[in-house]
């Protein structure tokens, strides 16, 4: 059984900075790939950020710039740093593991339950 186990959300002026940990556990053998998704309000699921085994990098519009998403893959940990964070960032970040193997039956996809980050004065 794999398990994301996400850390880092909470309150943050606007301006302020904000570091999010995810760390995939579980017998696994391997990962594709590993990102971050938020969901606001009324809003769909979006993408925030996601990184590739080969270290490719992939960033939501909106968040160009400001975040910058990093991955240990010795620990299966992906790590998303925000700065310059604005009310509109407000939203449960959710950590997604891609196509993650843990044995010859195949890939499949994963997500971790989702952590609050609130941007308010």
């Amino acid at each position: 059984q794999v398990q994301l186990v996400e850390s880092g959300g909470g309150l943050v002026q606007p301006g302020g900075s904000l570091r999010l940990s995810c760390t995939a556990s579980g017998s696994i053998l391997s990962i594709y790939a590993m990102g971050w998704y938020r969901q606001a309000p009324g809003k769909q699921r979006e993408l925030v950020a996601v990184i590739a085994s080969g270290g490719i990098t992939t960033y939501g519009d909106s968040v160009k710039g400001r975040f910058t998403i990093s991955r240990e893959n010795t620990s299966n940990t992906v790590i998303l740093q925000m700065s310059r964070l604005k009310s509109e960032d407000t939203a449960v970040y959710y950590c997604r593991a891609d196509n993650v193997w843990v044995g010859p039956q195949g890939g499949h996809d994963y997500w971790g339950q989702g952590t609050q980050v609130t941007v308010s004065s």
